[in-house]
């Protein structure tokens, strides 16, 4: 399997020119892959690479579901997992996004790590052109049931960041201890659900329109 060097500016440039193509609704990219891939951090850098105000990113996280509410259904230790989040909100919000008018106030929640709930209306949308939506499920099919392949269908290109079992793995295992839990805590998480996840995120790499790789901040393009 190839893999070829793109530089940010090119990654940019593409999203310009096809959001340019459609120019009366705001251009929605997903970025998917797996827990600790690196999706955040490639959403801000692109974000900081269009020009100035005219991008956001709305992360997946946003939506989901309250501690109170999955403590009360017995699945705060499965917190992450496709089921644990608000997807019809979710594909609701995304559709605002694309059809709201630019310049109305779109609201969307973020999450806060260091309380770990969401944040309602954690940022604003209002003249953006492109919306950055960043997350592990965003290609999933209907074998996931939730209503997770709904979401494919509001974006106008996806890709998937991808890294290896043991670059997540460690990435994850530090994650979770600068959040607060201990050792073993930190290894039952990763091991038990975050992988679990992984691997069924995995599963839908081959939905999305570009796979990337990143290296010591070098992004590839996988053929």
């Amino acid at each position: 399997m190839s893999e070829v060097e793109i530089p940010l500016h090119r990654l940019v440039r593409r999203v310009l020119d096809r959001a340019a193509e459609r120019p009366e609704r705001r251009y929605l990219l997903g970025i998917a892959g797996p827990p600790g891939a690196g999706k955040s951090t490639l959403s801000v850098l692109l974000r900081d690479a269009f020009p100035v105000a005219a991008a956001e990113i709305a992360p997946m996280d946003g939506y989901h579901l309250s501690n109170e509410r999955l403590r009360a259904a017995g699945s705060q230790a499965r917190k992450g997992e496709p089921d644990t989040f608000d997807v019809a909100g979710f594909v609701e919000n995304l559709r605002r996004l694309r059809d709201t008018p630019r310049g109305t106030p779109v609201p969307w929640p973020t999450f806060d790590r260091a309380t770990d709930e969401p944040t309602p209306a954690g940022v604003i949308f209002t003249d953006q052109s492109i919306a950055v939506a960043e997350g592990n499920y965003l290609l999933l099919d209907d074998r996931a049931g939730h209503g997770w392949s709904a979401v494919r269908a509001e974006l106008d290109e996806c890709w998937y960041l991808d890294a290896d079992r043991g670059v997540l793995a460690a990435r994850l295992l530090d994650r979770h201890r600068k959040g607060g839990r201990g050792a073993e805590a930190a290894r039952t998480k990763v091991y038990e659900s975050d992988l679990r996840n992984a691997d069924l995120v995995g599963a839908t790499r081959e939905r999305a329109d570009l796979v990337l790789r990143e290296r010591d901040g070098r992004y590839f393009v996988v053929g």
